[in-house]
């Protein structure tokens, strides 16, 4: 997910220090052709970039206004997505305009132009993915009524402003609250424990980060069956599905054991000026993936020369 934490402690709602107990998720977009993340979070980390306005929220009351959300999702500077975390999930927030700020959790994904479906697609996978976080970490259905909504659909009950997003953006392409919220579901239906397992159980396969994909190749994504925490969980769907493997972040395979398929690489040649990071960036989408590049090529440090030849995960 590139969850990243920037809180807005000089945002007056953060000194406010009210709490609340998250009883469900509501989704914003920004209604502003701005998707970078600079725009609305800072100061710059690094990654973020520079606000040449200083006009990001983290301040008392951004452009005067009292608003505050708990995370946004847009661009870094090297054109990778990302999510910042800016208010601690339990903390009250200033994004509904109405009684849902007492019960939800929202947040703001950056908006482009709304003609770049790429850029749809990275964010609304983004979204998807910070709500099953979250309805795991809070115990949440997602598909519960009220749990997750947009945040016109808080006007429609009454507990929001009346603001449109994000239907006017997820119409564009096909999606809507109900498709995501059948996804989120979806995302977490991936972590469930196998049949006869429980939520007790303990998995000494089971990953924190990433995800056991199963493919019939690496390179082809397109064949991918679904992407699972719980190692077991990965085998029982190969197990259903003869000609598939289950492949670690490396892009390994982990299952069947003793088989002779390779994953695909491509090769890169470093040039003057290049970092670890700027080469996931450019090849991988996102800078925090040079760990993979570290893996797969048994760097012992991430300094690298200029000529030498690393291997990239397709």
């Amino acid at each position: 997910m590139n969850l990243r934490k920037l809180i807005f402690t000089e945002n007056a709602c953060y000194k406010a220090g009210r709490k609340i107990i998250p009883k469900g998720i509501m989704v914003h977009s920004t209604g502003a052709n701005n998707p970078n993340l600079r725009r609305y979070v800072g100061p710059d980390d690094g990654l973020l970039g520079v606000n040449q306005y200083n006009n990001h929220w983290n301040q008392d009351r951004p452009d005067g206004r009292q608003v505050c959300v708990h995370a946004f999702i847009g661009k870094l500077k090297d054109g990778s997505i990302a999510t910042y975390q800016t208010l601690p999930w339990n903390h009250r927030g200033w994004h509904a305009g109405g009684d849902a700020n007492n019960t939800h959790i929202g947040f703001e994904i950056c908006e482009d132009g709304l003609t770049d479906a790429s850029y749809f697609n990275a964010v609304y996978k983004k979204a998807v993915e910070l709500c099953a976080y979250l309805c795991k970490e809070y115990k949440l259905d997602p598909m519960a009524d009220g749990i997750i909504i947009g945040h016109y659909e808080g006007y429609q009950r009454g507990i929001a402003s009346n603001h449109a997003d994000p239907r006017h953006w997820f119409s564009r392409y096909a999606k809507s609250m109900d498709t995501f919220r059948t996804e989120v579901k979806k995302l977490l239906s991936a972590d469930e424990p196998p049949a006869g397992g429980s939520e007790n159980t303990t998995y000494p396969e089971k990953l924190t980060t990433g995800y056991y994909r199963v493919r019939k190749t690496w390179a082809d994504a397109k064949s991918q069956l679904g992407a699972y925490r719980i190692l077991s969980n990965a085998k029982a769907q190969v197990d259903k599905n003869p000609g598939y493997y289950v492949f670690n972040n490396d892009g390994m395979i982990v299952y069947p054991t003793g088989s002779t398929s390779s994953p695909t690489y491509k090769e890169y040649t470093v040039v003057k000026g290049d970092s670890l990071w700027a080469i996931a960036a450019k090849l991988l989408g996102s800078g925090t993936r040079y760990t993979e590049i570290v893996k797969l090529n048994n760097l012992k440090s991430t300094i690298i020369y200029t000529g030498q030849k690393l291997k990239i995960p397709n």
